[in-house]
């Protein structure tokens, strides 16, 4: 492994200057696909680095390409920058200037991390083997996703190895993530509408009630998961819509349900759809209904590369030590990291955010989100160390 001079003494010169761009990237946050100041702000200041080749591979996302000194592979390193439609309720002095949205998620820290490690990196260029290329990808947070976009602009060509962080709520902060093999679930979305016939609440017998028949129709999905596949398979199915009617005394003609799939087979996420219209077929033509399923294949699971995970948590061990490391258990959130993933050996980190003893505590996606800035240093420090790690 190349020697990393001075790199600890580059990460805490950039701290304070990784708080400020994350504060003000959360001041002004923009959403999925929105991201046009936002990406103008990484573009310029990636371009003040010097030693950069900065590029836009799709509107409001940017990629930056540090070529070292040295032949070497190519690394990738990623981070999202969209926010939620979120009205914050924090009562910090830097809270959201854009009302309705929020950086509820963390891709703020994500992109100011990733920057900070930008400048360091920039500044160690002599000691660079290969390539390290910097993403910052737009629409995180709305399927389906902006890293299919990037991929599909190029940005995972001749890439050898990827990997991203992610702050962490449930993390306390001083532990780092890790797991290898899969690391989130597939996420997959359906929407189903039953065509029954309307009439007064008084004549059901004149009517087709959708509401009744689409009760039968969340009562019965749920028989995928209980008695269709191994009670040790790792599959939910949840409707979490049900749409339908306008008047106490009216039955409606139609109702709409939707909801979510989730698991980490792809055998079963191609078995569910198939489950999903002969069940929702069957109730619905068992009394005199019709129906419409509309089932979205959205985010894969994120599948960490074992040998890439093996050396990342040798350098988390050498760089904070062993307490540092985490070993967690797959979680049924997604993630679009796994459409870069899918091109080239990934590594998905989490970074722990959570400080009890300050009150940030909150869920990701709560209008009170927010993390310890103490955990931003931790991603730089990770930034910075990898591209030795793995490039040398």
């Amino acid at each position: 492994m190349i020697e990393t001079k001075n790199s600890d003494t580059f990460i805490d010169e950039v701290k304070d200057q990784v708080v400020e761009w994350r504060r003000f990237l959360h001041q002004n946050p923009e959403l999925s696909f929105e991201e046009e100041k936002t990406s103008q702000f990484v573009f310029d200041t990636l371009q003040s680095f010097g030693g950069l080749e900065v590029s836009q591979p799709t509107k409001t996302s940017v990629m930056a390409r540090l070529i070292g000194k040295q032949p070497g592979k190519v690394l990738a390193m990623r981070a999202d920058m969209d926010a939620l439609p979120i009205n914050e309720e924090n009562d910090f002095d830097f809270i959201s200037q854009n009302r309705g949205v929020m950086h509820g998620c963390g891709h703020d820290g994500h992109t100011a991390m990733l920057l900070g490690a930008a400048k360091v990196l920039s500044q160690l260029k002599e000691q660079i083997q290969g390539e390290v290329r910097f993403i910052f990808q737009h629409a995180e947070e709305v399927p389906p996703g902006g890293a299919r976009e990037m991929v599909a602009a190029g940005v995972m060509d001749g890439v050898d190895e990827v990997i991203g962080i992610h702050l962490m709520s449930f993390l306390p902060i001083g532990k780092i993530g890790l797991l290898s093999g899969p690391a989130t679930a597939n996420s997959d979305t359906f929407d189903i509408t039953i065509f029954g016939k309307g009439g007064h609440s008084s004549q059901p017998e004149a009517a087709v009630d959708p509401i009744a028949i689409g009760s039968q129709v969340v009562n019965n999905l749920q028989h995928i998961v209980a008695r269709n596949f191994d009670p040790q398979e790792k599959l939910v199915v949840s409707v979490t819509k049900f749409h339908g009617g306008t008047a106490n005394n009216v039955i409606p003609d139609t109702v709409k349900l939707g909801g979510t799939v989730r698991n980490f087979s792809q055998e079963v996420r191609e078995e569910v759809p198939r489950l999903m219209e002969k069940i929702v077929k069957g109730v619905t033509e068992a009394h005199g209904a019709s129906c419409q399923l509309d089932y979205q294949f959205g985010y894969s699971s994120i599948v960490n590369n074992h040998e890439l995970t093996k050396k990342v948590e040798g350098m988390v061990q050498e760089k904070f030590g062993n307490d540092y490391v985490e070993h967690l258990p797959p979680a049924m959130g997604s993630e679009d990291f796994s459409a870069f993933s899918q091109k080239a050996p990934g590594c998905f980190i989490l970074v722990g955010a959570r400080n009890e003893e300050k009150g940030i505590v909150h869920p990701h996606h709560h209008p009170r989100f927010t993390v310890d800035e103490d955990a931003l240093a931790i991603g730089v420090k990770i930034f910075v160390n990898a591209p030795f790690e793995l490039l040398g």
